[in-house]
C-alpha cells in the first residue's frame, strides 16, 4: 500500500465562474443603493428637496428632484396604512422567501444565458437593497428620485423611487427581453428541424 500523497489539482469550472460573476452586480447595486440612501438621509431634511435638476422655466422646469421621503408600503405606497404585523409579514418575510427561491432557481438552472444571469442578480440586488431598509429603517424604504411625469397616466410626478427600484425595473425589462429572444430562437430552431 502506497503512502505517497495524492496530488489534487483544483480547476474552477467555467459554470461556477459564470454563476458567481454576476454576484458582483448584486453587490454593487446593494452598495450604491445603501450609500445613496445614507447620503440623502444625512444631508436632506425629511420631505425637502435637496437638488433640483432642470431649467428655470419651461418644459424641463424641475424635471428631476432629489428629495428625502420614505415608503412604509410597497410600490406606489400600497399597504402603508396596514398594521405593523401585516406589513412585517408581507413586506419583509415574503420578499425574503421570494429572493431565496430566486437564488435557488438561479443556481439550479443551467440554461440561463449570461444576460439572464446578470439581470437576475440585478433584480436580487435591488430586492435586497429595499429589504435592508424594511428590516433596519423604522420609517421604511428611503426614496429620493422624483421625476416630472407631465400628467401621463394621471401622474404630474412619477412616484418617488430609489436605486434599488431602478435596478429591479431595468434588469426586469432586460430579463423579459432576453426570455423573449430565447423563446424566439428556440422556436426558430425547432421550426428549422421540422423542415
Amino acid at each position: 500500500m502506497s503512502t505517497e500523497p495524492i496530488a489534487v489539482e483544483f480547476k474552477p469550472k467555467k459554470a461556477s465562474i459564470k454563476n458567481f460573476l454576476p454576484f458582483l452586480l448584486m453587490i454593487l447595486v446593494v452598495l450604491v443603493d445603501q450609500v445613496s440612501k445614507e447620503l440623502v438621509v444625512n444631508n436632506i431634511p425629511y420631505g425637502a428637496a435637496g437638488i433640483v435638476i432642470g431649467t428655470a422655466e419651461g418644459f424641463f422646469e424641475d424635471f428631476m428632484r432629489i428629495i428625502h421621503v420614505s415608503n412604509g408600503g410597497i410600490a406606489f405606497s400600497i399597504g402603508e396604512g396596514w398594521s405593523l404585523m401585516a406589513r412585517g409579514l408581507l413586506f419583509r418575510l415574503v420578499p425574503l422567501v421570494v429572493l431565496i427561491i430566486v437564488l435557488v432557481v438561479y443556481f439550479r438552472n443551467k440554461d440561463f444565458t449570461g444576460l439572464q444571469r446578470w439581470s437576475i442578480m440585478g433584480i436580487v440586488g435591488g430586492g435586497f437593497g429595499n429589504l435592508i431598509d424594511r428590516f433596519f429603517r423604522a420609517e421604511g424604504v428611503v426614496d429620493f428620485i422624483d421625476i416630472k411625469f407631465y400628467g401621463l397616466f394621471g401622474f404630474e410626478r412619477w412616484p418617488t423611487f430609489n436605486i434599488a427600484d431602478s435596478a429591479v425595473v431595468v434588469c426586469g425589462i432586460l430579463l423579459i427581453i432576453s426570455f423573449a429572444f430565447s423563446v424566439k430562437n428556440t422556436k426558430k430552431g425547432s421550426d428549422s428541424k421540422n423542415d
